[in-house]
């Protein structure tokens, strides 16, 4: 019987990224890079990647150095272009989802600070949520962040939802089911996956039917 459910955010919760494409392209632009253009099907490409992982696929030309000055203006805009918003980016029945758990919930994602508190702050799930974890926070991937966050809420069967072959390598090094969001941006083979949803709501279903 599964004790937790542990999520991924873009491409699992929400999509964010017709949002944040704008406001990266404004920060690209603002560091130097005059005709940069973000768009938001290169974002759901690399969402799920740990933050320097994706500033070096989009700006490959660029030191590290000068990555990161850009991944920090795109962060900062970012925030600011998401509080702003104020269409819904949720997926269909997250929100409702959450709110009503009987199950434990925290969030585990590679994107920077801050950013996972303003998903929650958004939604209004912030007390729903028992507990968080990012690399922007510590430096590490995915797989260990999971580690980190099971063992200080002392869960022994959790699963992770996600939406990317990322999520489900990071379920398979921590020892953890995945449970594979289909409708996000992802492409994984079931067969990798301990179970496939293709509506948020559904799993609850996956939770169901271990009891």
């Amino acid at each position: 019987m599964f004790d937790a459910v542990i999520l991924d955010v873009d491409g699992t919760l929400w999509n964010s990224t017709g949002v944040v494409a704008g406001a990266w392209t404004k920060a690209a632009r603002e560091c130097g890079l005059t005709e940069a253009v973000i768009t938001p099907e290169q974002l759901q490409g690399l969402f799920g990647k740990t933050m320097d992982a994706i500033g070096a696929a989009l700006f490959p030309e660029e030191s590290a150095t000068k990555r990161d000055e850009i991944m920090d203006k795109c962060c900062g805009y970012e925030h600011e272009a998401v509080s702003a918003n104020e269409t819904d980016i949720t997926y269909p029945g997250v929100v409702d989802t959450i709110r009503s758990a009987d199950i434990p919930m925290a969030i585990v994602s590679n994107c920077q600070s801050g950013y996972i508190e303003l998903f929650m702050d958004k939604t209004g799930v912030t007390p729903h949520i028992v507990d968080t974890e990012c690399f922007g926070n510590t430096g590490e991937g995915k797989a260990a962040n999971l580690r980190r966050i099971i063992e200080r809420n002392g869960w022994e069967h959790p699963i992770y939802v996600g939406d990317t072959t990322g999520d489900m390598e990071a379920c398979r090094e921590a020892g953890i089911p995945f449970v594979f969001a289909s409708y996000g941006f992802g492409n994984v083979d079931p067969r990798d996956a301990f179970a496939v949803i293709h509506e948020f709501q559904e799993v609850m279903d996956v939770v169901r039917y271990t009891e």
